[in-house]
């Protein structure tokens, strides 16, 4: 069973500035949640107990959100405000929390490279980028199909959704055969590519089940553009071999990274709000 997901949440969130100049962009709330603990309890409808974040400067919000306010919970005990905390409490009470710095910006694999302390190197562990909100009112969450995925394949699963042609340049894309609906077997995947040189317009988004030999891969890919090291290269590597599937979820997704998706999914979760009161 997959028990440990992985959240690389190092980056300095540069589109939200000023906001994020002392804040996490993954503590940045959707109403009165941050990002990240939607990611969190993802994790956990999934079967995952153990949260293992990659961290960096000035994130200290994050582990300060995931422990107990024995102050804050003075203050509002016996009022009604308390309940307020139950969410967070039940995850507090029900998950471990285990921490590592990146101490240097050089891109998503290295960031899970860097977690290989945290998840260990013999079993598959999940990662979710939390800046990717995603959310399904009609079934399992996306991690959780992953999760029943991996279970049949037995190898690293991508999540997939179709973006417009004009798009696919924000994003990595991949290339590969059908293997049953919404299920593929990828051959190769495009880091960014001009809109015309696309293989697809099937591109992937921060949800990913990964087996623990990605780390030696990780280990030899190069750095490329900007000195990143890109999980996109470890996951080709991972491809030719046959490797890799990618899975078109259902749900809904949002680019939480960006001022656009974050005020989309703010208006969709308070209509949700309001429509269950």
């Amino acid at each position: 069973m997959i028990k440990k997901c992985l959240f690389p949440a190092a980056g300095y969130g540069t589109r939200f500035l000023p906001a994020t100049k002392a804040l996490p962009k993954e503590m940045l709330p959707i109403l009165t949640k941050p990002l990240i603990q939607y990611g969190v309890e993802e994790a956990m409808v999934a079967g995952c107990d153990v949260m293992a974040i990659i961290t960096g400067r000035g994130k200290r919000a994050i582990t300060d959100h995931f422990d107990i306010s024995y102050e804050l919970e003075h203050q509002i005990k016996d009022t009604s405000k308390e309940k307020m905390l139950d969410g967070i409490r039940e995850i507090i009470l029900r998950c471990t929390f285990t921490y590592t710095r990146q101490n240097e910006m050089k891109g998503l694999g290295d960031a899970i490279h860097k977690g290989n302390v945290l998840v260990g190197f013999y079993n598959p562990f999940a990662v979710i980028l939390a800046d990717d909100l995603c959310v399904n009112p009609d079934g399992d969450g996306v991690l959780k199909q992953m999760i029943d995925l991996y279970d049949k394949y037995k190898c690293c699963i991508v999540a997939i959704m179709e973006v417009p042609n004009e798009e696919v340049h924000k994003y990595g894309v991949i290339e590969g055969d059908e293997l049953e609906d919404g299920v593929f077997r990828v051959s190769n995947m495009v880091e960014k590519p001009d809109n015309d040189k696309a293989p697809s317009n099937l591109a992937v988004i921060g949800r990913y089940i990964l087996t623990p030999d990605i780390f030696d891969v990780i280990k030899d890919i190069k750095p490329g553009k900007n000195g990143e090291i890109q999980i996109t290269d470890a996951l080709c590597v991972q491809a030719s071999k046959g490797m890799v599937i990618a899975y078109k979820f259902k749900g809904r997704r949002f680019d939480c990274g960006s001022v656009d998706g974050f005020v989309e999914a703010t208006n969709y979760f308070y209509d949700l709000e309001q429509a269950n009161k």
